[in-house]
């Protein structure tokens, strides 16, 4: 869970009592480790996300819309993908599921580089697309749906987001893509889920289960941040709080629309933009992620 406020103050007091102690630079390497410590219990107390400045890891999951809704996320990870290497961003493979058309039912990225999640933080949320269908013989519109989820990057001795071991439930499986003669031959493939939230990770990329099995947890403490974050906008909004997203129509925070117009409207900000292609195709997201920052 995120630490009280009152717990991180009470750490700081202690660990600022002992930084005025004549034995305290004794050991270098402890003291420089208590400075940083203090460092980020100050701006945690401060409101200063330092999640903001760090990496991220970019989760998309279709939703209503079968073939064409796991169409919709390559589209969308190919989007993103074209906007990471503008940004001169690293991007390393954490899991995927395709289907046998070139789909993605889900995929999840690790993004690298400067203040990654801090810049793509709200681009969390249900995105929509209009087209004619090219999965359907009589032509005919179709809506899609897919899930985007941005949370932070966090690390194994973070300390902000403690999660009981009764909490956790591991899955083990094999890992399958390609990858040599070992792949399929030892489950190295890790599911963990979060027992109350229903909040699971699948990471299948790492070379052993313990590497595995460290990423997913990992990523499921920035999944409880974000989580827990974005509830306690919703209890100060007055809105009720809800497990999970649903993904379908009526919670959509952008559309992309093909047909019978063009257009890609965010529905947070209002920004629309008539050349779809500069934004499925060339990735140019910019315009959207600066207005959403306003937010």
């Amino acid at each position: 869970m995120v630490r009280d406020i009152e717990e991180i103050k009470k750490e700081l007091s202690e660990l600022e009592e002992f930084m005025a102690s004549p034995t305290f630079w004794d050991d270098k390497v402890t003291a420089q480790e208590t400075i940083r410590k203090i460092t980020s219990l100050k701006d945690q107390i401060a409101g200063v996300s330092k999640y903001d400045k760090g990496n991220a890891v970019l989760s998309i999951m279709s939703g209503a819309g079968g073939d064409d809704a796991e169409d919709f996320s390559s589209m969308l990870l190919r989007m993103y993908l074209k906007y990471f290497e503008k940004k001169n961003w690293k991007v390393n493979l954490i899991h995927e599921n395709k289907n046998d058309v070139g789909g993605y039912r889900n995929v999840s990225i690790e993004i690298t580089g400067k203040s990654v999640y801090g810049t793509l933080k709200n681009e969390s949320g249900v995105h929509r697309l209009v087209r004619i269908s090219p999965f359907n013989a009589n032509a005919k519109r179709h809506t899609s749906f897919s899930l985007v989820e941005i949370v932070p990057e966090f690390t194994k001795n973070d300390g902000v987001i403690e999660i009981p071991p009764e909490d956790i439930r591991f899955e083990f499986s094999k890992s399958g893509g390609p990858g040599g003669q070992n792949v399929n031959k030892r489950e190295t493939a890790v599911r963990v889920v979060h027992i109350p939230t229903n909040l699971a990770v699948h990471v299948t990329t790492e070379r052993s289960q313990e590497q595995n099995k460290e990423k997913a947890l990992e990523i499921l403490r920035g999944k409880l941040f974000k989580k827990q974050e974005e509830d306690r906008e919703k209890e100060k909004a007055g809105l009720s709080v809800s497990k999970t997203t649903e993904i379908e129509w009526g919670s959509q925070i952008r559309s992309y629309v093909l047909h019978p117009y063009k257009q890609v409207k965010d529905h947070r900000t209002g920004i629309e933009v008539h050349d779809t292609d500069k934004i499925l195709e060339d990735g140019e997201l910019d315009e959207f992620i600066e207005a959403e920052k306003n937010l």
